[in-house]
């Protein structure tokens, strides 16, 4: 089984959509997927997001199936939340806050390492 990490470190609508996706099919061909939130990235954990209102999908709202496919993982960069303003009871899905270092040491067991 191959460890895969995702992460999401541009801003919602820009390759996000693909990154969920991709973690969901992966994670449901049995591979460790855990998914990792920085820098811009936040941003894709607020809620009620509009993306209609720039005539996007609503993808977001997929990231509640991440433990539905058992990926148990998740993580938020502390830095860039606080960079953002943004605490763990401003996010829409329930994720662990992470260090640089603990996030480094993430990518470091991955097999494989995809940022959107």
């Amino acid at each position: 089984m191959k460890k895969i990490c995702v992460i999401f470190r541009r801003g919602p609508h820009e390759g996000g959509r693909e990154g969920v996706d991709l973690a969901l099919l992966s994670a449901s061909f049995d591979q460790q997927v855990s998914v990792v939130f920085c820098d811009e990235g936040v941003l894709h954990l607020l809620p009620d997001q509009q993306p209609q209102l720039i005539g996007q999908r609503d993808y977001l709202a997929t990231l509640k199936a991440l433990p539905l496919y058992d990926v148990e993982i998740v993580l938020a960069c502390k830095l860039s939340l606080s960079d953002y303003g943004m605490s763990r009871t401003d996010l829409a899905i329930a994720c662990q806050q992470a260090s640089a270092e603990e996030i480094s040491q993430l990518l470091a067991d991955s097999d494989e390492v995809v940022v959107f």
